[in-house]
Formats: structure tokens, sequence, C-alpha cells
């Protein structure tokens, strides 16, 4: 477990397990997802994760922020969730909760992440640059349900 104080003087630590995370510390996250995942979803599709680091606030437990990664251990990885609270934005927490999933993954020989055209600039830091690919999203899922 790493800690550290965000740039508002609140106190972040890293965990990369889910001890002691219940429905009810997954609050707030999926903004402007027109069908979000419930708290207890939410909990379960982290459950379902090969690898998952949480960015926890100190003083209240709750979690933060986010990312996920799905492996065979091998070769590749993919990155499918990141989120940051939006009131914890702007901090360096989705850069830590990023280099933190990449370490784990070190040593494979592709990681891959899909996201808008816009967020290729945040991924690009990490040395994750555009691919061509094709992805499928279906919204009336997107609850996970």
């Amino acid at each position: 477990m790493t800690s550290v104080t965000s740039s508002a003087g609140q106190g972040v630590v890293y965990v990369e397990h889910l001890e002691g995370v219940e429905p009810a510390h997954l609050s707030g996250f999926f903004e402007g997802w027109r069908h979000p995942p419930s708290p207890a979803t939410h909990l379960r599709l982290l459950r379902g994760c090969d690898h998952v680091v949480l960015a926890l606030d100190v003083s209240s437990a709750q979690v933060v922020g986010f990312v996920t990664a799905l492996s065979d251990g091998v070769l590749s990885a993919y990155l499918p969730l990141l989120e940051v609270l939006p009131e914890y934005r702007g901090r360096g927490i989705g850069s830590a909760l990023v280099r933190r999933v990449l370490q784990r993954l070190e040593g494979l020989y592709m990681v891959a992440v899909t996201c808008d055209a816009e967020l290729q600039s945040f991924y690009a830091r990490f040395g994750l640059g555009p691919a061509v690919g094709a992805s499928r999203r279906d919204h009336a899922r997107q609850s996970g349900t």
C-alpha cells in the first residue's frame, strides 16, 4: 500500500486489493453513462478483473478512483476502465493509477486501451499510442445487468 497527499491536502492511499471494499464505497462513478452500473455491480466487475488499483480517500475510506486490467499474463493486457470522481480530478490520481497498473503489466508484449480521441494524449504520456481497432458498445447493456 502506498499513500500520498494530493495537491489539495487530502490524503489518498493506493491499494491493489479489494479487502474491505463494499458497494457503499463505490458511489459516484460512471458519470455521464446512460445506464451506469450500480455500486454492487461495480464491485462485481472489480472482482472479475485480473488487476485492480484503487485510490482511497484516507479520511473516509471512499474509493475516489480506480483502474482495471484484464490480462492473459503472458503477452497481452487490456485496460477497460479508469475513473476518478469529479471532485478528485486534476490532482494526479488518474496518472498515479495508470502508472501503478502498468507497473503490474510490465514485460508484456502488448497493453491496449480503447478510449475517446480526446483522451489519447493522456495515455500517450505512458507510452500508449493510437492503434487501429474495433469495438462494440451496446448501451442497453451498460449497467451490467
